[in-house]
């Protein structure tokens, strides 16, 4: 058997199963990577939104980091929620002694709308992770938050894209355009000055428990393989849609996706 490329995720926790490092792994497994996980913080959620937070002592934080890197090279890693300002600072140190691709999901808001980090740990990620990362995925909401306005069409997405790049020197940028009101385009803002532009028909469902951390997740799977970035937002855009479409419609509230839908190379 050939060796398996291996990806590594930062994040949270969803005993739901939809999310977070929960999501992340089935997701490499879906893409025939070998996932292993580093957990920032364990949260209590489900499809009807977050009861808690428990964000966890930078010591066995550490200790994860340095269980993994010690032993095991991973050929891409994927940041998630990343709460606290202490954790970004330990995680971009250990990013910054690798040159493995690197996708940072800027985790700020759960699709219940509940707020998972504070207002202090996203100025850090601006500062110390969005210079380093190979790709960012915001959803619409989070590209406002990094533009500083809101995005309510395409024009404004084209600049704000171009400026997230260029004011915090991120090499490229996916704005995610499931927010917009008629077909679900996605937008991508390549280092050498290029967009690409990945639609696909709107769904509608409220079964959408998930889909920003297996966006990134199957992203973070194929630059493991080798792939481009252009090729995994491909990959990983198929990948969310039909991931929705076949929702298995768990719970009372936003369901998950469905991670072994999609057969597709």
């Amino acid at each position: 058997m050939s060796k398996l490329n291996v990806a590594l995720t930062i994040a949270g926790t969803d005993p739901s199963g939809g999310t977070g490092i929960m999501a992340d792994l089935k997701s490499f497994q879906a893409r025939g990577v070998y996932g292993m996980a580093v957990v920032t913080s364990v949260v209590a959620q489900n499809t009807q939104g977050v009861q808690d937070i428990c964000n966890l002592d930078q010591k066995i934080l550490d200790e994860q980091l340095k269980s993994v890197f010690s032993d095991i090279t991973p050929d891409a890693i994927k940041t998630g929620m990343l709460a606290e300002v202490e954790t970004i600072e330990r995680v971009s140190q250990y990013l910054n002694t690798i040159s493995c691709p690197y996708v940072l999901d800027p985790v700020m808001v759960a699709t219940s709308g509940d707020r998972l980090i504070s207002t202090e740990a996203v100025e850090a990620l601006k500062e110390k992770l969005l210079p380093i990362a190979t790709i960012i995925t915001p959803n619409l909401p989070e590209a406002e938050v990094l533009f500083g306005k809101e995005l309510k069409d395409e024009t404004a997405i084209l600049e704000a894209g171009k400026v997230i790049q260029s004011k915090y020197g991120v090499k490229n940028v996916v704005i995610k355009g499931g927010h917009l009101e008629k077909e679900a385009k996605d937008f991508l803002f390549l280092e050498d000055g290029e967009v690409v532009t990945f639609s696909s028909e709107r769904i509608h469902t409220k079964h959408t428990h998930g889909t920003g951390c297996t966006y990134a997740a199957v992203i973070t799977a194929e630059l493991a393989k080798g792939k481009s970035v252009q090729e995994a937002v491909g990959t990983a855009k198929h990948f969310i849609t039909e991931a929705i479409k076949t929702a298995p419609e768990l719970g009372h509230g936003n369901g998950p996706v469905n991670h072994v839908s999609y057969k597709g190379d």
